[in-house]
C-alpha cells in the first residue's frame, strides 16, 4: 500500500543522504525522471508516477517531494507525513553539503534585509554594487561565489514542503490550523529568501549557476504565497505578521503564469494553484467574482488541458467552472469523467469520493433531493471528510422530500458521528450537531418551520449557482413555510386571549423566521431582485437580540445586506456592512465567513473608492450631537 511506502521513507538515515554537487545542466538531465513522473501524475498514471518517485525518494529531496505531492491528493495525514519526510531529506542534504557562506557576506545580507523597508512583496534584494567596486572585486576574484545549485535546489524543496503543509493546515479552517499554517509559511519564506537572494545576485547570468526547475520553483512558491496571503482576512493576517511580505495578488498571478509558461516540473502544479484560487473566488463570493474570473479560469484550464487533456484534476476543475456558469448537466458529467479517468489507479477512491460529494451537491442545487440523498448516504458510510455532515445532509434531503421519519432517523445518528471526530472536529461538525440538538428540543415537532436543505445551500452561498426555475421554486417553498409560522403564532396568541395564565409559553419562533427570511433574501439576491430583500434583512437585524440559538444568522444577514447594497450600486454601504459582519465572532462559520468577507472587501477596495470620510467643519450640530457625514448614493 502507498501508506506503507511513506512509512518506509520516514526511516531514512539523515547522515547517509549524499550531498548534491551536480551543476545546473547536469541537474536538469538528472531530473528528467522526475519530469516524467509529473507527466505520469497528471496523465492519471499514478502507479507509474509512484514507482518513479520511489526510486530515489530516500536520498533525493525532489523525488521525496513528488511522493508528498501525490499523498496531498489522497489523505491529509499521509500527506503531512510524506511532506515532513521530504523536508527532512532536503534539510539533511543541505547539512551534509558542507557549504557555509562567508561570515562577512551572511552578516551583510542579514543587516541589509533587517534594515530595509520591504514593500515589494518579495524577499529583500542585496544592495546594488557600484561599478568601481565590482571591477575591483572582479580583479581580485574572477569566479563569483554563489551557493551551489544542489544546495539551492534542496532549499526550494524544503520551502515547498512547508508551503504545501501550510495549505493543508489552512484547509482545516480552525484557529490552530491557521497558527500552524503561519509557522509553516514563515519557514517557507526563510528558505525561499535564501534562493531569491542568490538568484538576484546572479543577475542575467543566473542560468549558469541555477537549473531551470529550481528557478521555476521560486516562481511557483512565491506566487502561491502571495495568493494565499492576499485572500486572508486581517484577523488571520495578524498571525502571519512576522513574515515580512506585503501580499501582492497581481504579482502572485504573474509569477504563477511565468511558471506555467516555462513548462518545467512545477508547471501543472502552478495551473492547479491558479484554478484552485479562481474556484475559491467564484464559490466563496460568486456575486462579486463569478463574471470577472470566468474568463481567466477558462483560459487557464484550456492551457492546462493542452498538455494533460485527460487529467482527472483538470476535469474536476472544469466541472467546478461549469457549475459557476450554472451548467449543471455539464458540471455533473465532468465530475463523472474525473472519477472514471482514475478508475483502476491509485487515486481511484479519493477522486470518486470527491466527485460524488460534488455531484450530490449538484443535485441539491437542482432540488433533486432524492439523488442528493443517495450520494451523501454513500459518503457517510465511507466516512468521507465529515460523516456527520453527510448524514445530516441525508436527513435534510428526506425532510425536503416530506419523508420526515427517515429524516429524523438520519438526524439521530449525527451527534455520535460528530463525537467520533474528536480532535478532527470541523466547523461543519459543530454546526450540524447544534442543528440536530435544536430540532430535538421540540421533539422534532417544529420541523415544519425549517427547510434544512435550503439552509445548507444558504450557508454554502450556493444560490448564485442555481437556475432561475429552481430559485423560483425555493422562493415559493420559503414563503409557504413562513405562512406556517404565522398560522402557529396566531393560534398560540388566540389561546392567550381566551385563557388566563395558559400552560403554553408565548410563541418564540424568532430563530426559524430569521433563517427563512435570510434564505428568502439570498434567493432574491440571486434573482437580482435586490430591493425586495431590504425589509426582510432589516427584520433580522432589528430582532437580532431575540435570536437565542442561531448566532451565525447575524453575520450572514450583514453579508446578504452587503450583497443587496452591491446589487443596488451602493458599494460604500456594502463595505460598511461587510465590516460589521467581520466584527462578529464566536460562531460556527466564523473563519470561513472571514475569508469570504475579506475577498469582498478587497473587491470594494479594488473599485478605487476612497472610504476615508471627511470630518465636518463644525464638530456639533445645533442640538449638541456630533454631526455625521452625509453619504449620497450618487457619491459612490
Amino acid at each position: 500500500m502507498f501508506r506503507d511506502n511513506i512509512i518506509a521513507i520516514q526511516s531514512v538515515d539523515a547522515k547517509n543522504i549524499p550531498a548534491n554537487d551536480l551543476g545546473p545542466r547536469e541537474q536538469e538531465e538528472a531530473d528528467e525522471p522526475v519530469r516524467e513522473g509529473m507527466q505520469y501524475l497528471f496523465d492519471n498514471k499514478f502507479m507509474k508516477a509512484k514507482a518513479t518517485f520511489q526510486v530515489k525518494a530516500s536520498i533525493d529531496p525532489l523525488y521525496a517531494l513528488g511522493l508528498g505531492a501525490m499523498a496531498f491528493i489522497k489523505d491529509v495525514e499521509m500527506a503531512m507525513a510524506a511532506l515532513a519526510t521530504a523536508y527532512t531529506v532536503a534539510k539533511s542534504q543541505i547539512d551534509n553539503s558542507g557549504f557555509k557562506k562567508p561570515l562577512k557576506e551572511s552578516l551583510s545580507q542579514y543587516f541589509t534585509s533587517f534594515l530595509s523597508s520591504n514593500s515589494t512583496g518579495l524577499p529583500a534584494s542585496p544592495p546594488p554594487t557600484n561599478v568601481a567596486s565590482q571591477r575591483a572585486s572582479t580583479q581580485r576574484e574572477e569566479t563569483p561565489h554563489f551557493i551551489p545549485n544542489g544546495v539551492l535546489r534542496a532549499h526550494v524543496v524544503k520551502a515547498e514542503c512547508c508551503l504545501l503543509m501550510s495549505v493543508l493546515q489552512l484547509a482545516q479552517e480552525s484557529v490552530v490550523g491557521y497558527l500552524k499554517c503561519g509557522l509553516n509559511l514563515r519557514q517557507a519564506y526563510n528558505s525561499y529568501s535564501i534562493v531569491w537572494q542568490e538568484y538576484k545576485r546572479m543577475g542575467q547570468t543566473y542560468t549558469q549557476y541555477m537549473d531551470r526547475d529550481t528557478v521555476s520553483a521560486i516562481q511557483f512558491g512565491i506566487g502561491t504565497v502571495h495568493l494565499i496571503l492576499s485572500s486572508m482576512p486581517a484577523k488571520i493576517l495578524k498571525i502571519f505578521s512576522t513574515l515580512g511580505w506585503k501580499s501582492d495578488k497581481q504579482l502572485g498571478f504573474a509569477l504563477l503564469k511565468v511558471c506555467m509558461e516555462g513548462q518545467g516540473i512545477r508547471a501543472p502544479l502552478a495551473s492547479l494553484t491558479l484554478l484552485a484560487y479562481y474556484s475559491i473566488l467564484t464559490s466563496f463570493t460568486p456575486q462579486l467574482y463569478a463574471k470577472e474570473m470566468m474568463g481567466p479560469a477558462i483560459e487557464c484550464l484550456l492551457d492546462a488541458q493542452k498538455h494533460h487533456p485527460n487529467s482527472c484534476f483538470f476535469l474536476f476543475f472544469a466541472a467546478r467552472i461549469a457549475r459557476v456558469a450554472r451548467n449543471m448537466p455539464l458540471s455533473t458529467q465532468s465530475f463523472t469523467f474525473a472519477a472514471e479517468s482514475s478508475r483502476g489507479e491509485w487515486a481511484e477512491v479519493a477522486m470518486k469520493q470527491m466527485s460524488d460529494y460534488e455531484i450530490g451537491f449538484n443535485y441539491a442545487l437542482q432540488l433533486d433531493w432524492e439523488r442528493a440523498a443517495s450520494y451523501f448516504e454513500q459518503l457517510s458510510r465511507e466516512k468521507y471528510w465529515s460523516p456527520a455532515f453527510s448524514k445530516y445532509f441525508v436527513g435534510a434531503c428526506y425532510e425536503m422530500l416530506g419523508r420526515r421519519t427517515e429524516g429524523i432517523l438520519a438526524f439521530a445518528e449525527v451527534p455520535q458521528l460528530a463525537k467520533d471526530q474528536q480532535g478532527r472536529k470541523t466547523y461543519i461538525d459543530a454546526y450540524v450537531q447544534k442543528k440536530v440538538e435544536f430540532f430535538q428540543r421540540s421533539g422534532y415537532q417544529d420541523m415544519d418551520f425549517s427547510l434544512p436543505g435550503l439552509e445548507l445551500l444558504l450557508v454554502m452561498n450556493a444560490f448564485e449557482q442555481m437556475d432561475k426555475e429552481s430559485l423560483e421554486k425555493s422562493l415559493a417553498l420559503v414563503q409557504r413555510t413562513l405562512e406556517l409560522i404565522y398560522d402557529r403564532e396566531k393560534m398560540e396568541y388566540n389561546i392567550r386571549l381566551r385563557e388566563l395564565v395558559p400552560a403554553t409559553t408565548p410563541p418564540d419562533y424568532y430563530d426559524q423566521r430569521a433563517i427563512l427570511l435570510l434564505i428568502k433574501s439570498s434567493v432574491l439576491n440571486a434573482l437580482k431582485r435586490h430591493k425586495e430583500c431590504i425589509a426582510h434583512l432589516n427584520w433580522i437585524l432589528d430582532h437580532k437580540h431575540c435570536l437565542k440559538v442561531e448566532s451565525w444568522v447575524v453575520p450572514f444577514a450583514y453579508w446578504e445586506s452587503g450583497v443587496t447594497s452591491w446589487g443596488l450600486g451602493n458599494i460604500r454601504k456594502s463595505r460598511k456592512l461587510w465590516q460589521l459582519a467581520l466584527a462578529c465572532t464566536k460562531y460556527d462559520f466564523e473563519y470561513r465567513m472571514a475569508v469570504r468577507l475579506s475577498l469582498a472587501i478587497n473587491k470594494c477596495d479594488e473599485a478605487g473608492i476612497n472610504f476615508i470620510e471627511q470630518k465636518p467643519s463644525k464638530g456639533l450640530t445645533t442640538n449638541g450631537r456630533k454631526r455625521m457625514p452625509i453619504v449620497h448614493a450618487s457619491s459612490c
